[in-house]
């Protein structure tokens, strides 16, 4: 499942921003404080994909090298996941709005996200602070209507 969404996703980095423009904004929950069974979040971190990647301990496997995307997939303790960096804001918002139709977990700060499963999303907040935002695929048959990591109290790893 893992490999179908960086697949997905790597495809969703490849389209043009002229297709993605047509994409609503998605509205970010965010906001509660941290749970006592949280860790502390530290600031959000900032620079190049190289830099982020150090911070958050993983040698990246660059996959997409664009001016407007640079996109590596990373393995460390923690889990696989995906480091992507933009170069605008609406670069940003506009790849997540189409990598949120297949669901997941997103760790986002200003011109970077990083996507993997919640457990690794949670753990490299702990190092790049950011947001977390969630979401599900439109398929599922589910209510919900995604929204942010910290408004939900009912997933808690051991």
């Amino acid at each position: 499942m893992a490999e179908q969404r960086e697949w997905r996703l790597r495809r969703a980095g490849r389209m043009s921003v002229a297709v993605l423009a047509g994409i609503g904004l998605l509205t970010a929950c965010g906001g509660g404080a941290d749970g006592d069974d949280k860790p502390a979040v530290p600031p959000t971190a900032s620079g190049t994909l190289e830099q982020l990647a150090s911070k958050a301990r993983c040698e990246p496997d660059m996959q997409t090298d664009a001016e407007e995307l640079r996109q590596a997939n990373c393995t460390t303790g923690d889990g696989r996941y995906v480091l992507a960096t933009f170069a605008t804001d609406r670069g940003q918002r506009e790849w997540i709005n189409e990598a949120n139709d297949y669901g997941g977990s997103y760790l986002v700060g200003r011109k970077w996200v990083a996507v993997g499963d919640a457990d690794v999303v949670t753990a490299l907040r702990g190092r790049l602070g950011g947001t977390v935002e969630t979401a599900s695929p439109h398929h599922s048959g589910s209510s919900g209507s995604g929204g942010s990591e910290e408004g939900h109290s009912g997933h808690h790893g051991s």
